[in-house]
């Protein structure tokens, strides 16, 4: 046994080799730029304005909900849909170019081609379930804004910076707002739909890709554009869209933001550059016609997004565990609304290879469960020992423990 063994060795270090060779080999044909930065005849053939106006709309639309004095359920509603029930326009914006805007949050949420084509039913779902939210801080919480909550009393709650508003089991709607767009629309768009083959090559988009045929007044092939609307939903706000790494973190309060945060983490510190570097390289094999290279990236991309969501979702459940502890509760219910958004969005992520995310709708559904119903009131009753069991269940589907998680 010890002689094949010793005979196996010099072969399987030849095939890793050539193997490496290989990869480098295809990747050293393409002409990568030092910046995201692509043109055609002199000209940018790199647009996501679409994906700018979306990120802005849901900042906006976040910002509305703590403004208790005017705001209503009506303005909500109108802000998520960019138009009234009939349908009609509206101006629910206070930028006006998002009001001139035809875009909307609602029609990309839950709307991804690979998830949700076939499954029209439970994106109906998920869309509501952000209008049941939004509804419900208007009609619970603002007018128990000056009221001291308790268990299943909505109101104010204190923490280290100042006031929170909760529901009666202690949810601030806003977060999970906030926190489910990160997987509902931002993920969901960018590693289901537009980094998806089903997309990329839809109808003769490889044949026209080849030939340099752009899209109808555009500088672009619908190939490169595709790829370029799932970058925008990570930068598509940054200081330097062409180079974000810099201040990846900062530049909006999204999946930007929280892959900026994963970054920080020794554990993790190379995951912007890792996402930006697999978007770049997939670019320039997209000009190249090289599309093994560009579907590499895209698992690249798919994996690292996928792991910042699941790094943030224990990251705060491990959080409320230590604030419980230190019966700093306001904080808790803080970190757990943050951390139901992040598990709600564990249902867009991706699995490289697959068409599976890393938990499925149900999965996500049931570790939402367990964290409420833990007791009668909530978040009111919860045992650190279920927040422990329940960051062990998501930690197991990807490969990080939950010490590393923690200490992002």
């Amino acid at each position: 046994m010890k002689t094949i063994r010793l005979l196996l060795l010099p072969l399987l270090t030849l095939i890793f080799f050539v193997s490496c060779d290989i990869n480098s080999s295809d990747d050293e044909d393409i002409e990568v730029p030092p910046t995201y930065e692509f043109e055609r005849n002199g000209k940018s053939t790199v647009a996501f304005s679409g994906q700018t106006t979306r990120i802005k709309m849901a900042d906006e639309l976040f910002a509305a909900m703590l403004d208790f004095d005017n705001t209503t359920e009506e303005l909500l509603l109108q802000m998520y849909r960019n138009q009234d029930e009939s349908g009609n326009e509206v101006d629910p914006y206070s930028d006006e170019e998002l009001n001139a805007s035809t875009k909307n949050i609602k029609s990309k949420v839950a709307a991804s081609r690979d998830y949700f084509t076939s499954n029209a039913s439970l994106s109906v779902e998920i869309k509501n379930d952000f209008e049941t939210w939004m509804i419900g801080q208007v009609n619970e919480v603002f007018p128990n804004q000056n009221q001291l909550a308790s268990p299943g009393v909505p109101g104010q709650i204190a923490d280290g910076s100042g006031e929170r508003y909760i529901n009666g089991q202690g949810l601030e709607y806003d977060q999970m707002v906030a926190k489910s767009l990160n997987g509902a629309l931002m993920a969901d768009q960018m590693l289901n739909n537009y980094l998806s083959p089903a997309v990329l090559d839809e109808g003769s988009n490889r044949e026209e890709n080849d030939n340099g045929e752009t899209a109808e007044g555009s500088n672009y092939t619908t190939m490169e554009h595709k790829w370029d609307e799932a970058y925008g939903y990570i930068f598509g706000t940054s200081a330097n869209p062409a180079n974000p790494v810099a201040t990846i973190g900062s530049d909006d309060i999204f999946l930007n933001k929280y892959t900026g945060s994963v970054n920080q983490d020794d554990d993790f510190n190379t995951i912007a550059e890792d996402i930006f570097n697999a978007f770049k390289l997939g670019r320039a094999a997209i000009v190249a016609g090289d599309y093994e290279v560009r579907d590499e990236q895209a698992a690249i991309i798919q994996e690292s997004i996928s792991k910042v969501i699941g790094v943030r979702a224990v990251y705060y459940l491990q959080a409320a565990k230590r604030q419980i502890e230190d019966d700093q509760l306001g904080s808790a219910f803080h970190s757990l609304s943050e951390g139901y958004g992040f598990i709600y969005s564990l249902q867009f992520t991706r699995i490289p290879g697959t068409e599976q995310p890393y938990l499925t709708n149900s999965e996500a559904e049931a570790i939402l469960t367990d964290l409420l119903d833990d007791g009668e009131n909530g978040l009111w009753d919860l045992e650190t020992s279920t927040l422990d069991d329940l960051s062990e269940q998501i930690a197991d589907k990807f490969d990080f423990t939950l010490e590393e998680a923690a200490s992002n």
